[in-house]
């Protein structure tokens, strides 16, 4: 059984966290997470300094993974916010037919042999 409120995985070596080279080897802050102005949810700067974030903006996060900023528009290369996130299925399914989407998954197809 684990102690209680402790982390499950320990370094070693160069790792450790008073390694004397770990600042050679593991990677320093992101740009995301460096110091500088903070940033909100919706990508706006706040004008406040921060030390450094540990929360980042979901659409900096799918830039970051998948290459692709949803905060860029498509028609003009200017910069959309985030005004809503919906997440109730009855809504989605709403917005989805109102635009003339398929609001619901494709059927699945039969086995081939």
């Amino acid at each position: 059984m684990p102690p209680p409120r402790t982390n499950l995985i320990r370094y070693h070596g160069v790792l450790a966290p008073a390694a004397q080279d770990r600042d050679r080897i593991v990677p320093g802050p992101s740009r995301l997470t460096a110091v500088g102005h903070a940033v909100d949810d919706e990508g706006e700067t706040t004008g406040h300094t921060a030390t450094q974030r540990h929360r980042v903006a979901w659409a900096k996060l799918l830039a970051r993974v998948f290459q692709v900023d949803v905060t860029c528009c498509p028609a003009c290369s200017g910069h959309m916010k985030i005004i809503a996130a919906i997440t109730a299925p009855a809504s989605i399914r709403k917005v989805l037919d109102a635009l003339g989407l398929l609001s619901r998954a494709p059927p699945i197809a039969l086995a081939r042999f």
